[in-house]
C-alpha cells in the first residue's frame, strides 16, 4: 500500500485518475492509518468523499456522474494534500477544511469550537414536535452555543422567533459571529457571553436548548487523538461524573422558561449518571431515527416540580 509521506504524491496521482479512484484509495489509507471518526463522519469512506468534494469545490449533493470523470493532475494533488494532512496530523476533517454541516446547513469551524455533531439536528428540523409547534415559539435560548450551529438551525426552523445564544468562551462567540453573518441572521440572533444563566437577560423563553460539556474525567482520559484538537477544558470536560454543567442548568432553567416552555439538553454517555443522581425526575429520552442518544426533554412544569431535587443534586 502507498504511504503518502514516503512516496512523491505525483507518483501516486498518476495511478488515481478519477474521483472514484481517489475515494477508494483514501478510504484504504485512512483505515490503514487507524484514524478515528467521531466528528460527524461515520466511517473512512465518508471522510474520503467529504475531503474529495471539498478539494474539488463540489457540493455534497453532486451527481454520481462525477465519480468516473478524469481529474486533472492539479486536482488529484489537491485531494492528496488533504488526505496527507488528515493522516499525518489526525486532525478531524472539519478543522482541515474549516467547514462542518449540521441540520443540512454549512458552518465555519476551527479549533476554538467543537465540531457540530449533535443528534439534536433531527428534532430541530422537526420543530421540536410533539413538545411544541411553530406558532407557539417566539423566543429561543441556546446555552453553550459554541459555533452557533444549534441556535442558527433553530432560527431556520422557527422563522419568526428571536434567538439568543450564549457561551462562556469569547473565542467560541467569535466563531458564532462568523456563522451568524454567513447566514444573514444579525437581526434575529443575539450572542451573549455568559456562564450558563449568569448574564442572560431577565426574560422567558419558549425553548431552552443546550449541548453543554458532559464528558466525565474518566472518559476524558480515553478519548482518541482526534479530540485533542477540540477545546476540551471548556467544551468537553464536565467533572467526575460529567454533570458539572447540566445540574446547575437544571436548577435555574425554570426561571427562564414560559409556562409552556421546554428544556432540551444533550448529556450523551452521562445519561446513566444523571438518572442515578436524579432518580425521581421523569426525563423523556429522545429516540432518533438516524442514530444518537442521551438527549432529554423536560417541561417547565416538570422543572418547577423537581426544583428541590435539582438544588440538592447541585449541593451534594
Amino acid at each position: 500500500m502507498y504511504n503518502i509521506a514516503m512516496i512523491n504524491k505525483r507518483e501516486i496521482a498518476n495511478d488515481l485518475a478519477s474521483l472514484r479512484d481517489l475515494i477508494r484509495w483514501g478510504t484504504s489509507q485512512f483505515n490503514a492509518a487507524g484514524l478515528g471518526f467521531y466528528h460527524g463522519m461515520p466511517a473512512a469512506i465518508d471522510e474520503a468523499v467529504y475531503l474529495c468534494l471539498s478539494a474539488l469545490h463540489l457540493p455534497p449533493d453532486f451527481s454520481e456522474d462525477y465519480f468516473d470523470c478524469v481529474l486533472t493532475m492539479d486536482e488529484r494533488l489537491q485531494v492528496l494534500n488533504l488526505f496527507q494532512q488528515r493522516i499525518e496530523s489526525r486532525k478531524p476533517a472539519a478543522y482541515i477544511t474549516n467547514e462542518a454541516w449540521f441540520a443540512g446547513l454549512s458552518f465555519y469551524v476551527d479549533e476554538r469550537v467543537l465540531i457540530p455533531r449533535s443528534p439534536m439536528a433531527e428534532i430541530i428540523q422537526h420543530g421540536f414536535l410533539p413538545w411544541t409547534s411553530p406558532e407557539q415559539v417566539h423566543t429561543i435560548l441556546d446555552l453553550c452555543t459554541g459555533s452557533g450551529c444549534i441556535a442558527i438551525a433553530c432560527a431556520y426552523a422557527f422563522e419568526h422567533a428571536e434567538v439568543d445564544a450564549s457561551d462562556i468562551s469569547a473565542d467560541a462567540l467569535a466563531v458564532a459571529e462568523i456563522n451568524r453573518k454567513n447566514h444573514g441572521l444579525e437581526d434575529r440572533l443575539t450572542l451573549i457571553e455568559s456562564n450558563l444563566f449568569g448574564s442572560i437577560p431577565d426574560k422567558r423563553y419558549d425553548i431552552i436548548v443546550s449541548n453543554p460539556p458532559y464528558v466525565s474525567e474518566e472518559e476524558m482520559t480515553q478519548l482518541a487523538a482526534e479530540f485533542d484538537f477540540e477545546p476540551g477544558s471548556l467544551a468537553l470536560r464536565a467533572g467526575r461524573q460529567g454533570l458539572d454543567i447540566v445540574l446547575p442548568m437544571l436548577s435555574k432553567a425554570a426561571d427562564y422558561l414560559t409556562d409552556n416552555g421546554i428544556l432540551v439538553v444533550e448529556v450523551g454517555y452521562s445519561k446513566p449518571a444523571l438518572e442515578e443522581v436524579l432518580p425521581g425526575v421523569p426525563f423523556f429520552w429522545v429516540d432518533f431515527e438516524f442514530g444518537g442518544e442521551g438527549v432529554f426533554v423536560l417541561t417547565a412544569e416538570q422543572l418547577k416540580k423537581h426544583q428541590a431535587d435539582f438544588e440538592r443534586a447541585v449541593n451534594r
